[in-house]
């Protein structure tokens, strides 16, 4: 089936389009697809027609609204991405499938076709958690986490934080004999758009000395190094924001409390997606995951009152994450 994607930029206000020989480019898409795009970005080649953009502005952004705001819908990220307005999501959390260290149904992406569009989508002090390893090749880590980061970069994001997803156990110990030690972690790469937004610090670190200031004389030391006494110190609070290394226990039975998610084969803890969800985003905002798998941020969004947008690829993995969704 040939379908005409239409990309609808809300920034300039203009219509892309890549002609051929006076013919219009179209994406081939291999299988039928369900809820592959949204009904109004599907046109049969055959009834490709000029269109004014500018008299159809609000009906794209009511038709973007209607189609793929808290849906799953099922196709090809970069394509899925590239036909969504311009500054339309406020964070996304996700977790690309990388290295093929995960069989995901035998797809695999282009990451800097994905980052491109990602930048174009998010709001302006819009956040990106790219949470992302690396595979052990022929002896040497591959170093794909880090060209991804570096590739945000170059298409215009601020690394704002470089977080560290630390697990409980791990698929491959260590042994005496090996030559490397467990590996137990992964990057959470924080990404803005420009000067970030929304900050919710979560302060769940319990503090020893709460209640308590300095001992003796309180003093705050001057650009010269001199000392100078002040009276502007407050208590040390019961609690501040964590650290940016976040542990959480890992498998059947602590990344979910649905037990149909470990359906799929790589999925994060909830609690994760939750807590970014609440660090970077507020009420009524809408979180993205173009590899939403079974929906673990999907689900712990719609939770906590935000909007979500799903994509994922594969048709088995879009109709699992519906099926945990309608459960809350």
């Amino acid at each position: 089936m040939e379908i005409l994607i239409t990309e609808y930029n809300e920034i300039n206000n203009d219509t892309i389009n890549d002609t051929i020989n006076n013919t219009t480019k179209v994406a081939k898409i291999g299988k039928k697809p369900r809820k592959k795009v949204p009904d109004y970005l599907l046109v049969e080649t055959t009834s490709v027609s000029n269109t004014n953009t500018n008299t159809n502005t609000n009906t794209v952004i009511d038709s973007f609204i209607t189609s793929v705001i808290n849906k799953v819908t099922c196709g090809d990220s970069a394509l899925i991405l590239k036909s969504m307005p311009s500054c339309s999501i406020d964070l996304t959390v996700t977790s690309p499938p990388y290295d093929d260290i995960r069989d995901y149904n035998g797809y695999t992406f282009l990451e800097e076709n994905i980052i491109k569009e990602l930048f174009r989508v998010t709001k302006s002090g819009g956040v990106v958690v790219w949470v992302v390893g690396d595979s052990t090749i022929k002896g040497s880590e591959s170093g794909s986490s880090f060209r991804q980061a570096l590739k945000f970069m170059e298409h215009g994001f601020k690394l704002h934080d470089t977080m560290i997803y630390e697990k409980n156990t791990s698929s491959f110990p260590a042994s005496k004999k090996s030559t490397r030690y467990t590996q137990i972690f992964e990057y959470m790469f924080v990404f803005c758009k420009d000067k970030i937004k929304t900050t919710n610090l979560i302060s769940d670190k319990p503090n020893k000395w709460a209640g308590h200031t300095n001992w003796g004389k309180n003093t705050n030391r001057l650009k010269n190094g001199e000392l100078q006494e002040t009276s502007d110190i407050k208590p040390v609070p019961e609690f501040s924001p964590r650290n940016n290394i976040w542990k959480y226990n890992v498998g059947k039975g602590f990344n979910s409390k649905d037990k149909e998610s470990h359906e799929h084969p790589a999925i994060f803890p909830e609690q994760l997606a939750e807590d970014h969800i609440l660090s970077w985003s507020n009420e009524g905002d809408t979180v993205l995951d173009p590899f939403s798998g079974s929906g673990t941020t999907l689900k712990m969004a719609k939770k906590n009152g935000r909007n979500y947008v799903g994509i994922d690829i594969s048709d088995e993995y879009c109709k699992l994450a519906e099926r945990i969704l309608l459960k809350y």
